[in-house]
């Protein structure tokens, strides 16, 4: 079987290219297209280790170690914690990339002109990883932003669904507590069947009175158990939560 190193190195190239590019945009590096590129055709050289007869064991050790030194080269040495999620972020997305190419190379298996099967992965790559950086960033926003939230009635406990709104930091303005912004109906039933007490807002958009009420506590996933913590209600928001948390909850 003839093995084109030209055709090898550039492929490589191409697919390094892509790891590295995607690896930046998911973990926000802001990185130069010069130190991708550098990074680029340092991993199209390591495809030359496949040639040096190294046992399962010392090519996976090589491979982690030449993983290491790419994003080093494209991303700098700010921390070991740094350099080490730049690898694995680096690495899954292979994973994730060499998955489908494989799949590809499967389907095409029985075309005649292989350079058209390469030319197509090629370029159906960065769909791919376009897809998976998405979903990446849906997954980021959903598990750094939204929150499981308890709220504690006199008879009742409610399970909702938070948003941490970094706008949000209302506090009543009788005895400076945490407002949370919801437009749940059993809340909205509970504040008019008990005395509530009106509180002022404004946003962007608009400006008015929120129907409040303390609840006896609330408990947030990842941030625990709060009290003192004031319930207001209303429906001009279309986040899609239950309700607003107070983003000074996180200063605590």
């Amino acid at each position: 079987m003839k093995i084109y190193i030209d055709l090898l190195l550039f492929l490589n190239f191409a697919f390094d290219f892509i790891l590295l590019l995607t690896v930046s945009i998911i973990l926000k590096r802001r990185t130069p297209l010069k130190r991708i590129f550098l990074g680029s055709i340092l991993g199209s050289l390591t495809i030359l280790v496949l040639f040096i007869p190294f046992n399962t064991l010392m090519l996976f050790i090589t491979k982690i170690l030449l993983s290491i030194v790419i994003v080093s080269v494209t991303y700098g040495t700010k921390s070991i914690n740094y350099i080490l999620t730049n690898m694995l972020y680096f690495l899954l997305t292979s994973i994730i990339l060499g998955g489908f190419m494989y799949y590809l190379s499967v389907e095409f298996s029985s075309t005649t002109d292989m350079s058209i099967s390469y030319l197509f992965i090629l370029l159906s790559s960065p769909i791919i990883l376009y897809i998976y950086t998405k979903g990446m960033k849906k997954y980021k926003l959903k598990t750094t932003t939204f929150y499981n939230v308890d709220i504690y009635l006199k008879n009742k406990i409610l399970k909702l669904t938070g948003f941490m709104d970094t706008g949000n930091t209302l506090l009543d303005p009788y005895k400076k507590r945490k407002v949370i912004i919801t437009k749940n109906k059993e809340i909205k039933e509970y504040i008019n069947e008990n005395n509530f007490f009106l509180v002022p807002y404004e946003s962007v958009s608009t400006h008015g009175l929120l129907k409040c009420i303390k609840v006896d506590k609330i408990y947030i996933e990842s941030l625990g158990l709060k009290r003192n913590i004031v319930i207001g209600f209303t429906e001009d928001f279309k986040i899609d939560a239950d309700c607003i948390l107070n983003y000074l909850l996180m200063e605590e």
